[in-house]
């Protein structure tokens, strides 16, 4: 499946049958040799009472908190395990308790609540100094404001940012982001996958809640990514400035179903 882009392995293990360790992950999300994808997501039961348990790996086959792509992807995967049956549906995640409804194609997440806000870090990034801000949205991600966004050495800014003291010991993503006259474009660089990726979900809210911060923009925010497609971002603030009721809304696309040996 993919989600505006962002790629992923779908595994239903709701009878708990596969026990893939790490390399078995990695090398299923190879692009050469094996399906190629920018993470595997698995579906498995409930352990705290909501429909399903998420589970994501990134293509290094470490396990993560969360991701937003991936979980409109997962939404939509266990829907067609039920038959289309579902108008809506909760599982549990490392970053806690999401919801998930069907609007035709897209699928609109209802995110956990962001944490660890953090804002104008004067950061050394690549031998250059940046203003870097900071927020978890399930996972952690850092956003750099730039005027030239096609201009950005991702892999290497992001790589500078990903490895950082300040983010240490569990490292960041990190978002680039260009405000336009429509709302935001944005480029992600993710760890694990240690690379730019054409979405991500999780990056778009951090992104967008930084934007608002930034400018008083109001909600919902519009956030293009680099695999072309423009998703919503829409939140609620509270009075102590933090943020609740934040959701994501987007594609989630089936790409093909098959079979392969396991590695």
């Amino acid at each position: 499946m993919n989600g505006a882009g962002n790629d992923f392995v779908m595994l239903d293990n709701r009878t708990n049958r596969y026990d893939l360790c790490k390399e078995q992950i990695a090398a299923l999300c190879d692009r050469h040799r094996g399906v190629g994808a920018d993470g595997l997501i698995a579906v498995e039961p409930a352990e705290s009472g909501a429909d399903f348990r998420m589970r994501y790996y990134n293509a290094d086959g470490g396990e993560a908190e969360m991701c937003g792509n991936g979980a409109r992807c997962f939404a939509r995967f266990a829907n067609m395990l039920n038959g289309w049956s579902m108008e809506q549906v909760s599982f549990e995640t490392m970053a806690g308790l999401i919801g998930a409804t069907y609007h035709g194609d897209n699928v609109r997440l209802a995110m956990s609540d962001p944490h660890s806000l953090l804002m104008n870090l004067a950061l050394d990034v690549s031998g250059q100094q940046k203003t870097v801000h900071f927020l978890n949205t399930g996972v952690p991600h850092a956003v750099v404001v730039v005027d030239d966004l096609d201009a950005v050495p991702v892999r290497e800014w992001g790589a500078a940012l990903r490895y950082h003291t300040e983010f240490q010991p569990k490292g960041t993503n990190a978002n680039f982001l260009k405000v336009t006259p429509e709302g935001i474009s944005i480029r992600t660089y993710e760890r694990g996958v240690e690379d730019e990726t054409l979405a991500c979900g999780t990056g778009m809210v951090a992104s967008a809640l930084v934007h608002h911060l930034l400018t008083g923009a109001p909600s919902p925010v519009k956030v293009k990514v680099k695999g072309g497609d423009t998703l919503e971002i829409g939140f609620e603030k509270n009075t102590d400035g933090s943020f609740h009721h934040v959701t994501l809304t987007g594609p989630a696309d089936i790409v093909f179903e098959g079979e392969i040996k396991t590695p």
